[in-house]
């Protein structure tokens, strides 16, 4: 098991959606699982966008237990300057985010995005599914 990992808002989407992949999450919280604060508004976004009362959807997004890690001035140097890296694949801010964040904490990241099997940014990538 390792011990810090940092999750994309698709890998936390995919174990409370109950979609594939979240067998891999699940094992994972028992760690120092990391998520980023843009990535929380990310996820929480889309849980109110498939009908889920806002309440519900943050509370089951706090009850996961991941350390939760505000979007700081190096995040946001960071993932501006994976511009050129990941535009040819269409990341966004949020997935930008991630990444950065897992690049500061020098973690692995884990996602459903196989686009970021592309990229070689000095950390681990898995895709969960």
């Amino acid at each position: 098991m390792l011990s810090t990992v940092v999750l994309d808002s698709s890998a936390i989407l995919a174990l409370i959606l109950d979609e594939p992949g979240r067998e891999i999450v699940a094992k994972l919280l028992d760690g120092d699982t990391n998520l980023s604060t843009v990535n929380l508004a990310e996820a929480h976004s889309r849980l109110i966008l498939f009908g889920n009362a806002p309440e519900l959807a943050w509370e089951s997004l706090l009850g996961l237990g991941c350390e939760i890690r505000p979007f700081t001035e190096d995040h946001a140097r960071i993932a501006a300057e994976l511009i050129p890296l990941t535009k040819p694949y269409g990341l966004s801010l949020g997935d930008r985010a991630c990444l950065a964040l897992a690049i500061n904490r020098r973690a692995p990241v884990y996602t459903t995005d196989r686009a970021w099997k592309n990229l070689s940014l000095g950390i681990e990538i898995e895709v969960i599914r």
